[in-house]
């Protein structure tokens, strides 16, 4: 932030004589920001998260730990309060329009008496009445609270935003607790069910989370889908994961990756080549370090035939005591905690994002003062001369560069359209057996699976079955074969990490309307106006490369959305089935609309997929287009209201500042 300041005190003393589109763009700086790196704490419900934060975070009591039930399904994300010493948070909650659907939904859950009734939804159901309404709400219908003042209340929250700031992290604690907990002593007055998510913002956390945001992601197990889809997208927006398990249960269990794999399941390819963190808890008295030699998994282990990690550097594990970081009578050191070796990852990685601002900040400013440096009164009628020259030179190299960046974009879409035209030939194929294997339980006598299959419907194609331990994705199942056709390209074409030879974001670097040979730059005015777009063009393309990593998402993710698009109305016929007989009859509907849809849905998957592709290059020709219009019109802008101005000594300076 000293040198940031530095760079803003050397071109606020050039603002006086600039021209207006100059100080515009110098006030722009202003608004630099860089996107929060986003670590994903992701486990089960009781396997120390809220305790591992607290720990990382040095706040014993910040977070409360041992929530229990549905209430596991708000998101939140702790982030650092950078304006002052205040504990702050900023709950989002269902508009009143959104609550009375779900208000509906539950309660249709909690009347339903036949046999077909999802166990798992009603007791979500009855958890969610009871923490709001109080003991036997439950047991009235909705019309009877409706008659109840606390449902006049309710519905006057749900009109107001809701922040939460104290200066005492007790009095903070106490207050957030009932949009974020439930009590098993108390009924009533708890308002997570109304919640979406929560941004906790903490002050004297600069060193560890100034540029970094924690969230919380709960995982399925909520029957409301529009907190499901949001734990999702949080998900995919991760920049970092760390996967929080019990010691005890990643040690013993048949399956202690079952958290990892749903992990990876909805982050699409590229997906198995994040960060990984998992991290052991063990929050008793027994002594973590026993357990590190044998909880040192390595990739080996867990890669297999699932492709989770690729490279020891993406898998790091660590065995931590929460518990025993705060209380110094377990007779561990801090270090034998392993909590202080991930507030050292925290730090670099927050100096890592300072460096990346810090750079990007000082360019600008330098390419700024190179536009400053080269404007010149248009006395000159031969500079006149070569500015419109270089102008036309400038313009016509910009339409040369889109052109060749168009057919190197055509030549990615081809192998795209071959990729997914043999997913649909492959999913036409075999989308009947792989649904009928999906839909038909393992046990012959299949008892309860009617219930499994009920919910799923109800759910837009997709359930985690606690009692199976679980999750079924039909939805995900029809659209394997279109991404494992699609995969191997698509990571080649949208790349985690290095050089793949024909991606995306190297076609963006390639791209350049800066010719180094041009006579014309000879001229020292005219190698400041080459330096001024030089920067802009840099700055458009860095921004572009970081927004095609979230379109990249879009597009793969558009295959199995579109999917489910297509078998929305069939799973919304299939919920309604009751009686005797209604499995089967669910299943009868689900395969012959599968057997009827199967050609056209997956070509509308596939064109779906490719138009998404093709709107993500119309989007980065047009970036560049205008933006770069814009520079060069800037840069040779005619006009005689400006002094001739030298500002060679403060870009002496900011040479000075990339060198610290």
């Amino acid at each position: 932030m000293e040198i940031m300041k530095k760079v803003k005190n050397t071109i606020n003393r050039v603002t006086d004589n600039s021209e207006e589109d100059i100080i515009s763009k110098i006030n722009q700086m202003e608004k630099v920001s860089s996107k929060k790196a986003t670590i994903g704490i992701f486990g089960k419900s009781g396997e120390g998260k809220s305790s591992l934060l607290n720990a990382v975070l040095g706040k014993k009591d910040l977070l409360p730990s041992g929530c229990f039930g549905a209430c596991t399904a708000v998101v939140t994300q702790v982030e650092a309060n950078l304006e002052d010493s205040n504990y702050i948070a900023e709950i989002e909650l269902f508009s009143k329009e959104e609550w009375e659907k779900e208000l509906k939904d539950l309660f249709s859950v909690l009347s339903d008496e036949t046999e077909d009734r999802d166990d798992d939804l009603f007791d979500i159901a009855v958890e969610k009445i009871t923490a709001l309404y109080g003991d036997d709400a439950d047991k009235k219908t909705l019309e009877e609270l409706k008659k109840d003042d606390k449902f006049a209340e309710i519905e006057t929250l749900l009109t107001i935003s809701k922040k939460i700031s104290k200066r005492d992290v007790f009095e903070f604690t106490n207050e957030v607790a009932s949009y974020t907990q439930h009590s098993e002593s108390s009924s009533g007055g708890w308002y997570w069910p109304l919640v979406k998510c929560v941004t906790i913002k903490i002050p004297d956390c600069h060193e560890l989370l100034e540029h970094i945001a924690f969230v919380d992601i709960p995982g399925t197990g909520d029957c409301n889908k529009i907190r499901d889809d949001q734990w999702k997208s949080k998900l995919r927006e991760c920049s970092f994961v760390w996967i929080v398990s019990d010691i005890n249960r990643a040690i013993t269990d048949k399956d202690p990756w079952g958290i990892l794999k749903h992990c990876t399941t909805e982050l699409g390819p590229g997906g198995e080549c994040k960060c990984f963190n998992f991290i052991c808890t063990k929050t008793d008295e027994i002594n973590p370090a026993a357990y590190v030699r044998s909880a040192r998994l390595t990739t080996d282990q867990l890669t297999g035939d699932q492709k989770i990690v690729s490279t020891d550097s993406d898998f790091l594990v660590f065995t931590v005591s929460s518990k025993a970081f705060f209380d110094p009578k377990l007779n561990l050191k801090p270090s034998e905690t392993e909590i202080p070796k991930l507030q050292d990852d925290l730090r670099i990685l927050n100096k890592n994002i300072t460096r990346d601002l810090r750079r990007d900040y000082i360019n600008e400013a330098k390419g700024l003062l190179s536009l400053i440096q080269s404007v010149q009164p248009d006395t000159d009628k031969e500079t006149v001369k070569m500015k419109e020259k270089v102008f036309m030179d400038l313009e016509e190299s910009l339409m040369k560069a889109l052109n060749e960046l168009d057919i190197r974009f055509d030549t990615i879409y081809r192998v795209l359209d071959e990729c997914l035209s043999k997913g649909v030939d492959n999913s036409v194929k075999s989308c009947v057996k792989s649904t009928e294997a999906l839909i038909t339980p393992v046990s012959n006598n299949g008892s309860g699976f009617h219930k499994t299959l009920g919910a799923l419907c109800r759910n837009a194609g997709c359930y985690f079955s606690k009692g199976m331990n679980k999750l079924l994705d039909l939805n995900k199942t029809l659209a394997e074969n279109l991404h494992e056709c699609l995969e191997e390209d698509f990571k080649l074409i949208f790349p985690v990490g290095g050089q793949k030879g024909r991606s995306v974001q190297e076609q963006i670097d390639k791209f350049s309307i800066i010719r180094t040979d041009s006579a014309y730059f000879r001229s020292s005015m005219l190698n400041h106006i080459q330096k001024f777009i030089q920067t802009e063009e840099t700055k458009l393309k860095a921004s572009l490369n970081r927004e095609v990593i979230d379109i990249k998402k879009d597009i793969y993710l558009s295959i199995q959305t579109t999917i489910e698009n297509e078998m929305a109305s069939c799973y919304k016929q299939a919920a309604e089935m009751r009686g005797v007989g209604a499995m089967k009859r669910m299943q009868d509907l689900l395969i012959i609309t599968v057997k009827e849809k199967k050609q056209d849905m997956f070509n509308k998957a596939k064109n779906e997929a490719l138009k998404r592709f093709n709107n993500l290059k119309l989007y980065i020709k047009n970036a560049l287009e205008s933006g770069l219009k814009k520079s060069i019109k800037l840069a040779l802008s005619q006009t005689s209201k400006i002094t001739l101005m030298d500002v060679s000594r403060e870009m002496e300076q900011l040479e000075s500042l990339t060198e610290q």
